[in-house]
């Protein structure tokens, strides 16, 4: 039987390492995984899973989405191949009040998150057209659907993220390829311990009022408590990604966790978003509270 081939970037943890490992360790060897990363010294830790090298079902890659000759590079080595999944994966977090957030660190979460995408996508697709035949599944968040507090511009990011593939699943279409965009909220990976985030203690904070240092300091007890108390695990998430590989036509949007559908329904039914915004403060700062703890 033929084999399915699927090239997944960000593979040097979190999802994309576990989705690389679950493909290439399929017991029915259904699949054939390039798994890509930005450093490939990193890629011991996949080998290590699987234990050893498994060439006939994984291949271990080089590509950076910010560099275009890496990406271009990925597309020659698997030229000739028919490239059944992409996977865009790669992405990279900031966190803290706007006024914190450098121009350099936003333009790097763009330049992963939403360019990295872009170009992905741009470098797979022509050959996939061609077939008339593909799926891209892109790794997003619920931050993608909805803003939440301190992730200003992680959820710009990825608010593009959804208008790019909401705008292309429509031209794609003719194509038989299919888009899909997995929406996780909190999983349980090393993403919310290596996103760029002011210490809540250092310098950075010191230049802003009072009241958004205390609702800083809040927030970052609401996320551990979150993570700690509600976070998937990686497992659990992989599902939506089998499925989008495996269903004959996958949807445009796979939601992992339903931990904030009261909020996404909120959002939709207060289309003035005044309602959601009310509730969101709600549910992260305490009800009726209006302003942050005293620093």
């Amino acid at each position: 039987m033929e084999k399915t081939t699927v090239l997944i970037t960000g593979c040097s943890s979190g999802i994309g390492l576990g989705l690389a490992a679950r493909l290439a360790d399929d017991t029915a060897h259904r699949f054939k995984v390039y798994a890509t990363m930005r450093d490939l010294a990193k890629g011991e830790q996949l080998l290590e899973r699987l234990g050893g090298c498994c060439p006939n079902t994984l291949e271990v890659l080089q590509l950076d989405v910010t560099d275009p000759r890496s990406l271009a590079a990925a597309a020659r080595r698997v030229q000739g191949q028919r490239l059944d999944v992409l996977v865009c994966n790669a992405g990279v977090g900031l966190m803290g009040p706007l006024e914190t957030c450098s121009d350099q660190a936003m333009k790097t979460v763009f330049d992963v998150n939403f360019f990295g995408t872009v170009r992905t996508i741009q470098a797979f697709l022509p050959a996939m057209k061609r077939r008339r035949a593909g799926r891209i599944i892109v790794s997003s968040s619920i931050g993608g659907l909805q803003g939440l507090p301190f992730n200003s511009v992680y959820c710009a990011s990825k608010f593009a993220v959804e208008g790019l593939c909401e705008s292309l699943a429509i031209v794609l279409q003719p194509f038989n390829i299919h888009l899909t965009l997995v929406e996780c909220g909190p999983v349980k990976t090393s993403f919310l311990a290596n996103l760029q985030r002011p210490d809540p203690e250092g310098s950075e904070l010191q230049g802003l009022d009072a009241e958004t240092r205390g609702l800083y300091h809040r927030y970052l007890r609401h996320c551990q408590s979150l993570f700690h108390d509600t976070a998937q695990e990686v497992e659990e998430v992989l599902q939506a990604f089998l499925e989008a590989i495996g269903t004959p036509c996958p949807p445009l949007r796979c939601v992992t966790t339903q931990l904030f559908a009261p909020l996404s329904r909120l959002r939709l039914a207060s289309p003035d978003g005044s309602a959601y915004v009310r509730a969101m403060h709600d549910f992260v700062f305490g009800h009726g509270e209006a302003s942050g703890d005293q620093p």
